[in-house]
């Protein structure tokens, strides 16, 4: 089985992809300058991007890893309920975080994550999500640096999954409906 097979097309090609991840790291290095962020990656969708993220980067940063969840096994609905797999190792309290998600769909979930994090005292706060689906919202969150919007269609690759799949392709592709109803 090809992977590629079972998409409807790709959305955002590799290129495009690498190009706004390089801008993106070229924002965020103007915007905290000296301030040695905590990059704190929302496993597992996120790793790629904060991996190509991180390398975009030329300023000293550190980064942790979370894994919160409210998904769970052939699931392309968020179930509501939200819980933490893995927390952070770092103590965050007087740190510059800055929140590296795959992509913002609901909300609920970051809504979830940002709350816990404010708890912990943070110098500051902010997010900066690889896709964001405004068309899916339901809580309102602060995006502070968004690679792209998308529409309302079920996306996989670069980190983003169906079932534990797809992650490892280079682009963003559309998942094709009979894959998953």
């Amino acid at each position: 089985m090809r992977l590629e097979d079972n998409l409807a097309k790709i959305l955002i090609p590799s290129d495009r992809l690498q190009a706004r991840i390089y801008e993106l790291g070229a924002q965020v290095s103007r915007d905290y300058g000296d301030l040695r962020p905590l990059l704190v990656c929302v496993l597992k969708g996120g790793v790629m991007f904060l991996s190509d993220l991180s390398r975009a980067m030329n300023i000293p940063h550190e980064l942790d890893f979370m894994a919160i969840s409210s998904y769970g096994g052939k699931r392309v609905e968020s179930s509501g309920v939200v819980r933490i797999i893995l927390d952070l190792t770092s103590n965050i309290e007087n740190r510059h975080v800055l929140v590296v998600e795959d992509i913002v769909d609901t909300g609920h979930t970051l809504n979830y994550m940002v709350d816990i994090l404010n708890t912990r005292n943070p110098a500051s706060l902010k997010i900066c999500a690889l896709l964001n689906k405004p068309a899916r919202r339901d809580k309102d969150i602060q995006l502070d640096y968004v690679g792209f919007d998308i529409p309302n269609e079920f996306v996989v690759g670069y980190g983003l999954d169906f079932d534990e799949l797809y992650r490892n392709l280079p682009y963003i592709g559309v998942l094709k409906p009979e894959m998953y109803s």
